[in-house]
């Protein structure tokens, strides 16, 4: 870790209406995926109510319009709107991508599954890397122009803590050869997440763009609808964040004023991570997931995923 690590006044109970206190967002513009539910619905509401004009990019369209609807009801905001997205599916990442018009100051990489029984794409990709971090990819390289249109954009990357038991196995990330382990599966995809932010913040910086990664804690949402009573007895013993709570971290990224400038880091409860040890399990980013080297070669490995046809 940098010695110049960053902290804020914020902590861990914070809430992502205590980190937009103040904070005007008026003319910018944010885009948070998976915000029909969840913290990304936490995240759409506070960047609201800071006057950003918000889009709900969402795979349920139906839920999405109730969660905007609600946002509209408890900001008096006018500036939402819902756009139809589906990570698992480069057709609709690439038409999402092509409606865009104009710049595009936020975006929130929120979206997620978690823990999903073997699932292939229609590329072949295991569905966890696919969706949590390709999908994502493919959206911001896709909107890299937009972003760089804008004044001082940025991105924000969701990882987890799920990480630090799960480096990157280039020569199998959708898990062909390996059996597999959804788990472990969840884990790679959120090292990748917390990789893109190191790579994307090194390539885009001269754009004006910052890119960061930001582990929202555990939250009990619909991410964990696929985990066993098995699975959660393996657990530790998290301290279970409320979704605002949980959003307190991404929406610091996107919108504290403070943060201008700082990027290709990884936050969690409002401040920057310190180094995981075995000493602290539950919170910090491990090497892996923040290694410069490891993160051009997930960017050259998602560049050449994309490219290649379709099985």
């Amino acid at each position: 870790m940098t010695a110049d690590r960053v902290t804020t006044p914020f902590h861990a109970k914070s809430t992502a209406g205590d980190v937009v206190t103040g904070v005007d967002l008026a003319g910018r513009r944010a885009i948070v995926t998976g915000a029909s539910s969840g913290i990304g619905v936490e995240t759409a509401r506070a960047l609201a109510t800071a006057g950003a004009e918000v889009t709900l990019a969402v795979r349920n369209v139906e839920a999405g319009e109730r969660a905007a609807d609600d946002i509209r009801a408890s900001t008096a905001s006018r500036l939402i709107r819902v756009a139809p997205l589906d990570l698992s599916d480069q057709r609709s990442v690439a038409a999402f991508v092509t409606a865009w018009d104009g710049p595009l100051h936020i975006l929130v990489n929120n979206a997620g599954v978690s823990a999903t029984p073997e699932t292939r794409t229609r590329e072949g990709w295991e569905l966890q890397f696919a969706t949590n971090h390709l999908g994502h990819f493919a959206l911001a390289t896709g909107l890299h122009r937009a972003l760089a249109a804008a004044d001082r954009a940025r991105v924000v990357s969701l990882s987890s803590i799920a990480h630090v038991q799960a480096p990157m196995v280039f020569d199998d990330v959708n898990f062909r050869v390996r059996p597999y382990d959804r788990l472990l599966a969840y884990g790679e995809s959120k090292t990748a997440t917390a990789l893109f932010a190191v790579e994307a913040n090194r390539l885009w910086a001269d754009d004006g763009i910052t890119v960061n990664a930001a582990n929202p804690g555990a939250v009990t949402t619909n991410l964990g609808r696929h985990l066993t009573e098995e699975d959660y007895a393996q657990l530790p013993a998290y301290d279970f964040k409320t979704p605002e709570q949980g959003a307190a971290t991404s929406t610091l990224l996107a919108a504290w004023p403070q943060l201008e400038g700082v990027g290709g880091r990884y936050f969690e409860d409002c401040d920057q991570a310190v180094r995981h040890t075995p000493e602290t399990p539950l919170q910090g980013v491990a090497d892996h997931a923040i290694d410069p080297a490891a993160a051009a070669r997930l960017w050259q490995v998602s560049l050449d995923l994309l490219r290649a046809p379709a099985l």
